[in-house]
């Protein structure tokens, strides 16, 4: 069977985002899973390739501000125009670290995903603190969620 992508984009300051996107990752890549590839990129070093060869799409970003952090805006700037036409709606989930509530960072990025299309598959999971082991258990089955559906091509 053909390989799927199933890409991970994150950003990171203090970590806290990066052990979240850790966890997505380990759950994406269940042993399970027989057609899906799993691909992680910060989001400077992610782009419109790695969107168009996606079957499948992760965010994670911290709560800056009540917003999304600048780097995971700047990576949907740099990708939307260059995406546009090439993509059928991509099925994505979200991930948070926020300090306050993370509604503001999730309300920014959810009225961006319906303009590329992105199609929300899942419930985001927002972490308000630091990672907890049951945090990092609900991002873990986040990211096994995504894997199986493409893998199972429900989506």
């Amino acid at each position: 069977m053909a390989a799927k992508n199933l890409l991970i984009v994150y950003h990171s300051k203090t970590g806290k985002t990066e052990r979240l996107a850790d966890a997505v990752y380990e759950g994406a890549n269940d042993a399970l899973f027989e057609t899906v590839s799993v691909t992680m990129k910060t989001a400077q070093e992610a782009g419109p390739k790695d969107i168009i060869e996606s079957h499948g799409l992760l965010l994670g970003t911290p709560e800056n501000f009540g917003y999304m952090s600048g780097a995971m805006k700047d990576f949907l700037d740099r990708t939307f125009y260059e995406v546009e036409g090439k993509i059928q709606p991509l099925p994505y989930a979200t991930f948070i670290s926020a300090g306050n509530d993370g509604s503001g960072a999730l309300r920014a990025i959810r009225r961006i995903a319906n303009g590329y299309p992105f199609q929300e598959v899942q419930e985001p999971v927002i972490v308000v603190g630091d990672p907890t082991p049951d945090d990092l258990d609900r991002c873990k089955e986040l990211g096994m969620a995504l894997g199986a559906g493409i893998d199972a091509d429900i989506y």
